[in-house]
């Protein structure tokens, strides 16, 4: 078969923005947590990178995009387990669907996805987790949670995929899937120590902005590069932006209403809210939809923020109400604004009717539920064996000192010996 070049080229520059949005979720997860814990959390996202980049190669591709086993859409065969037959097509992408890129450049735009997804659910578990642990949770999850959604709703021959469900880069998979995986995580592991009597403010937020930025820069290739063509990701690349821009304004302006003033933490948070729901619409919407879905985006999840609180759930740095609720307005959004005029059917307020909305919202369901009850399953068994989280004495020191005797920060290098000494004890105190 001939591949186009460019679509080819296309795509291997979308994979490596969207691995760059790991090293830049690490940093807006990194400034939002204490200062005794930051080196704790960009370690758990450099390992994520590691381990799911063997896990797909091996198991979790073939398990997601291999021949459906047994015809009912639930996961694929380990046919290509180790990239065995890999100059075949990828099942399901045939006729009009048929790709124009070489089987390897989409297992490796794929295996990013598979990367971000479970690094996001560091946010819910942030400060408390014991790091082997943590491992061992991501494998159990990639391959029982990740993979299986990944072949319901983005092979071809998955049960959603060919019920119609429409999710043009994660709205479902990666954006829903982690914000239910990341509670169900938050539930199991157990609050911090001092929350929610305690504030437990983010320690540098311009380490957050740069974050936040790459992320924005990165998302482009994660939501353009899911056309797997160059010719078709510029609806896709102007909606991102789009919805991106809206959400970062309608947080701050719903900050504005609610405290009297807007935040740089609000205004971050914001646009990775928009971009978060614009994914599993990016390539269905016309630039009225995505306005809207970014708007309704950053005013909705603002205001999910406060939920954990209701709830007395510690989702340390908002998985749910950023990704969870922005997943399920973006997936939601599509069976009200899709348009025929993009890429993907009508939707109600197009003339669709019904019948697109309804596979939205089973998608929301089925894929929130089986995440949800799955992954406390898993962390529970972790927590019953080997156990989730650190000591008491551990927590309270930082995940920095206690766990890899590391410092972001050498006080210590221009405070002389004394006041070196009393940096140690200070950075082993509750910040």
């Amino acid at each position: 078969m001939q591949y186009n070049s460019g679509d080819t080229a296309w795509v291997l520059v979308s994979a490596a923005l969207v691995l760059f949005m790991t090293p830049g979720l690490a940093l807006f997860y990194g400034g939002m947590v204490r200062r005794k814990n930051v080196l704790g959390m960009l370690i758990q996202n450099f390992a994520v990178m590691a381990v799911v980049s063997l896990l797909w190669v091996w198991v979790t591709y073939s398990l997601a995009f291999g021949p459906d086993a047994g015809g009912l859409g639930l996961i694929g065969t380990l046919h290509f387990a180790g990239l065995g037959h890999l100059n075949q097509s990828v099942p399901g992408f045939s006729g009009s669907r048929a790709q124009s890129i070489p089987p390897v450049a989409f297992i490796i735009f794929q295996m990013m996805f598979a990367v971000i997804t479970p690094a996001l659910l560091t946010g819910s578990g942030a400060d408390r987790m014991k790091f082997g642990a943590f491992l061992a949770f991501i494998v159990a999850w990639s391959v029982l949670v990740y993979a299986p959604i990944a072949h319901w709703v983005f092979s071809p021959q998955g049960w959603l995929a060919k019920l119609g469900t429409e999710d043009f880069a994660g709205g479902t998979v990666v954006e829903l899937n982690a914000g239910l995986a990341g509670a169900a995580l938050a539930l199991i592991v157990g609050r911090r120590r001092g929350w929610p009597r305690s504030l437990m403010r983010p320690h540098n937020v311009p380490l957050t902005v740069l974050g936040g930025g790459i992320l924005w820069f990165g998302w482009f290739g994660f939501n353009a590069g899911s056309a797997l063509s160059s010719v078709g990701a510029g609806v896709a690349f102007v909606n991102t932006n789009t919805a991106t821009a809206a959400a970062l304004l309608s947080w701050i302006a719903v900050e504005k209403l609610r405290t009297g003033k807007p935040t740089t933490l609000g205004a971050v948070s914001g646009a990775v809210a928009g971009a978060v729901a614009i994914t599993p619409a990016c390539g269905f919407v016309d630039t009225l939809g995505a306005t809207l879905i970014g708007v309704a985006a950053g005013a909705l999840c603002a205001l999910a923020v406060s939920l954990k609180f209701r709830l007395g759930l510690d989702d340390s740095l908002d998985v749910l109400a950023v990704h969870g609720v922005g997943g399920l307005i973006g997936t939601l959004a599509v069976g009200l604004l899709g348009t025929s005029g993009a890429l993907g059917a009508n939707g109600l307020f197009y003339g669709g009717g019904l019948s697109l909305l309804g596979h939205q919202a089973l998608a929301v369901v089925t894929v929130g539920g089986y995440s949800l009850v799955v992954t406390a399953a898993i962390a529970w068994v972790i927590k019953k064996t080997v156990g989730l989280r650190v000591s008491e004495s551990d927590e309270q020191a930082g995940l920095d000192l206690s766990l890899f005797e590391e410092s972001a920060y050498d006080f210590d290098a221009s405070a002389g010996t004394r006041a070196a000494g009393f940096s140690h004890q200070s950075e082993r105190r509750e910040l």
